[in-house]
């Protein structure tokens, strides 16, 4: 029998989902989900309920209604319904014209006979409406003519008297003119001062028997000296100290006291206490309000992809975008989290591709704190891993919903109902198995049952009701950030809410500045990005942190003044005692007890790849030795990190990228170890075994020289040849071969051709040009390093 869901049902009906749903509650049968698959008698007991309440008159009618619904009968339609109400309309005046015109035409005719009889009743209201304003203004004006002497000013002298004070009168008259004139007298100088001092002292009396009746008020902070505290009380410091001590505090002015203890002393002098609340910089400038339900409106979901190294994360977005990423990725694992953006019909979703190695699990949780939904891969073959468990953990700690994902379902040995045992044990109950998870079993390889995935995915973000506002400054999550040679700091942001503009004042972590250029997950140049939207900015001063929060803001002082606060921060936080030490004698030195802490200088290609190389060499202290890493970057090993390492007698640890010619030759004049890796799982092993004093390599990178591309020609059935002059050293046929761009690794591989014009060479000086062919390796851009080197045992 074919399964039929609650949505099928709800599409045929042309309902919304909720609505069955609500059905099937009311008849004691809730389901889950909508994709909950329908047996027989919960279809009856549906279509039953569905016909009592859309019952019609006449079925004949309604039949006949449905036959007739054709293209040109529906057209016809709309020009016969205004037919139909226009007589409605007409008919309604008609009834009412002849009342109201039959009054008009017998006013007239009966006003003639009747106004001797009629008019003495309305006349004296009406005349009285209408005149009463005129008369009562022009009559009461009375002008009085001032150029005559004939004004009798006579009467206007008593009411005159009536006002002027008797002192006043004799002043008028000439008494009291002597006092005015007479020359001061010391004696009544001075009595006069005393009376002011009297008159003072009793007002300052009358003043402090004010305040005991009406108590001050006084804001408080969380703390405060006890100086400040009896300025605000007007009391002396003095009577402040005295009720300290009897409180049994012993504290001087300049001493800081708590809010508690400063309450009590206020409540002593009866004042009124208010708390005062003291704004940090962060508070005034970040605008983190609730939106208001009438602002908010429906966006698209943001998934992440989860699950164990090698399940099939990535070739399962790769199908989806039908683009080919992990064979790019070194070792075939990826080493950032991606951020992609797919069309779906008329919709649009957001994937983000996290790590699935044990390293990265910041990056997984970060991956995890930011989504709306998680598809969580797991191999058919393969079963549950740790990874899976942390994922499902990360998951479930973020509260957002699980999609499984079972994957590699073409392969022979898949097991889907083992996986589905093994999900149980960590509360992932299969939906066919009485839960609420929706399983999916797929083939990345093939695409089957990846488009199933995608509409279990829009069902489930259809029912958690997703919305953001718009209309607000823009805020979210760094999902990466990285320095680029020629674009400064780039950093790939997720805005979750508000929307983003070119040219915004942006803050995130550590890193300020205004948004220069906007580009969206295709390297396509944008403007505006509304929520749910991966962008990549330029503009910032520095590679902010992956995982910061960015928000915009529009006071840029107070943003620069916040960014020195965070840095100056993070500085005393990372500040502490740096002891010189080198790898390869590490473990002698350990035994020796010389060494208590593996200082660790970390750059890379990007900040989330240094972020879990530290934390993965973090965890490799013991009670003998403990790893600090003293410094983390994005780009390549620089002077100033050697400088840095030279200081502190650091090693480097250089992922995925290389250091410049510079601090090359700086580490060898120093001693400085540089040790550069492509894949996490080299890195950790090998500072492993030198702090457990088996590090015994075999092979030890001699560089031979290098060169710098400068055209490249395409060749048919060869592929791409790079036109190069050897900056130094030398460049050999039977060397490997290492293309280095901004001082990231792009390639790693053999030197398929090498000629010196059309001439085959075996290898090529300092000096010259050649032309270089790299094995498998085609893309190969002007002002690339090539690096030659050879591996000799050792």
């Amino acid at each position: 029998m074919e399964k039929i869901r609650i949505s099928d049902i709800a599409k045929d009906f042309g309902v919304p989902n909720k609505t069955v749903m609500t059905i099937l509650t009311e008849l004691g049968m809730p389901p889950k989900s909508p994709a909950k698959v329908l047996e027989p008698d919960e279809l009856d007991r549906i279509f039953e309920v569905m016909t009592i309440r859309n019952q019609v008159d006449d079925i004949a009618a309604a039949l006949a209604v449905t036959a007739a619904m054709a293209p040109a009968k529906e057209k016809e339609e709309p020009k016969a319904e205004p037919k139909a109400e226009e007589p409605v309309k007409t008919e309604a005046p008609v009834e009412e014209k002849p009342k109201v015109e039959e009054p008009k035409a017998e006013e007239p005719k009966a006003a003639q006979p009747v106004k001797p009889a009629a008019q003495p009743a309305p006349q004296p209201t009406q005349p009285k409406k209408e005149s009463q304003p005129q008369p009562t203004r022009k009559p009461e004006r009375r002008y009085v003519d001032s150029r005559g002497s004939n004004v009798d000013m006579s009467k206007y002298d008593e009411r005159i008297d009536a006002l002027v004070p008797e002192r006043a009168d004799k002043l008028v008259q000439g008494q009291g003119k002597q006092k005015i004139r007479r020359a001061p007298d010391k004696k009544n100088a001075v009595m006069g001062q005393k009376r002011r001092q009297e008159e003072q002292e009793r007002m300052r009396r009358l003043q402090l028997e004010v305040q005991k009746k009406q108590p001050i008020k006084v804001s408080i902070p969380d703390e405060i000296s006890v100086g400040e505290l009896a300025s605000r009380l007007m009391k002396t410091g003095a009577e402040v100290v005295k009720q300290l001590m009897k409180l049994g505090v012993m504290a001087g002015l300049s001493e800081i006291i708590d809010f508690d203890t400063a309450s009590l002393v206020a409540m002593e002098f009866n004042a009124k206490i208010e708390h005062e609340v003291h704004l940090t910089i962060e508070e005034r400038l970040i605008d983190d309000h609730e939106d208001k339900d009438e602002d908010l409106l429906p966006c698209d979901p943001v998934i992440v992809v989860m699950g164990h190294v090698d399940h099939g994360k990535t070739s399962l977005l790769d199908h989806v975008r039908k683009s080919h990423v992990a064979a790019g990725e070194a070792g075939g694992i990826t080493q950032h989290i991606g951020a992609y953006q797919i069309k779906l019909g008329d919709r649009q979703i957001t994937f983000l591709d996290t790590p699935g190695h044990a390293a990265f699990t910041s990056m997984r949780a970060r991956g995890a704190s930011v989504t709306d939904i998680a598809i969580l891969v797991v191999a058919a073959d393969d079963g549950i891993m740790p990874q899976t468990i942390e994922a499902i953990n990360h998951a479930k700690a973020a509260e957002i919903p699980i999609v499984v994902a079972i994957n590699k379902m073409d392969k022979p040995t898949a097991n889907p109902d083992r996986i589905k045992q093994q999900l149980t044990e960590y509360g992932l109950v299969a939906e066919e198995w009485g839960g609420d998870t929706i399983i999916c079993p797929i083939s990345a390889l093939t695409g089957d049952g990846i488009p199933n995935l995608l509409e279990m995915v829009l069902l489930v973000a259809d029912m958690r009701e997703l919305k953001a506002n718009p209309d607000r400054t823009a805020l979210g999550t760094v999902i990466e950030a990285r320095l680029d040679k020629n674009r400064g700091s780039v950093a790939t942001l997720l805005v979750q809410n508000g929307t983003l503009h070119a040219g915004d004042l942006v803050i995130a972590g550590k890193a300020v500045g205004h948004v220069r250029a906007m580009t969206d997950y295709a390297g396509r140049k944008i403007t505006v990005a509304g929520p749910s939207t991966p962008v990549e900015i330029t503009g910032l001063d520095e590679a902010p942190g992956a995982g910061d929060r960015f928000h915009v803001v529009t006071d840029e002082r107070m943003a620069r003044e916040l960014v020195m606060e965070r840095r100056e921060a993070a500085r005393n936080e990372a500040g502490g005692d740096m002891r010189k030490l080198s790898l390869q004698d590490l473990f002698a030195q350990i035994q020796e007890g010389n060494v208590k802490d593996l200082n660790i200088i970390i750059k890379a290609d990007v900040q989330g790849s240094a972020e879990a190389v530290k934390a993965s060499l973090e965890k490799l202290s013991n009670d003998e030795v403990r790893v600090r890493v003293i410094h983390t970057g994005v780009g390549g090993v620089n002077e100033n990190d050697i400088m840095l390492a030279s200081a502190s007698n650091a090693i480097v640890v250089g992922f995925n990228i290389r250091p410049d010619g510079n601090a090359r030759t700086i580490a060898a004049q120093k001693g400085i170890d540089i040790r550069t890796y492509r894949v996490i799982y080299e890195c950790i092993n090998e500072i492993e075994a030198a702090m457990k004093g088996m590090l015994a390599p075999k092979f030890k990178e001699e560089v031979l020289g290098s060169a710098e591309v400068r055209q490249v020609f395409k060749v048919s059935g060869v592929g791409a040849i790079a036109g190069c002059m050897v900056k130094d050293g030398k460049i050999a046929r039977n060397a490997k071969a290492r293309l280095v761009r901004d001082s990231v690794v792009i390639h790693e591989g053999e030197i398929a051709s090498l000629k010196r014009f059309k001439d085959d060479a075996k290898e090529v000086a300092s000096g010259y040009e050649c032309g270089i062919g790299l094995e498998n390796f085609n893309d190969i851009k002007e002002g690339d390093v090539i690096e030659a080197f050879i591996m000799v045992q050792i």
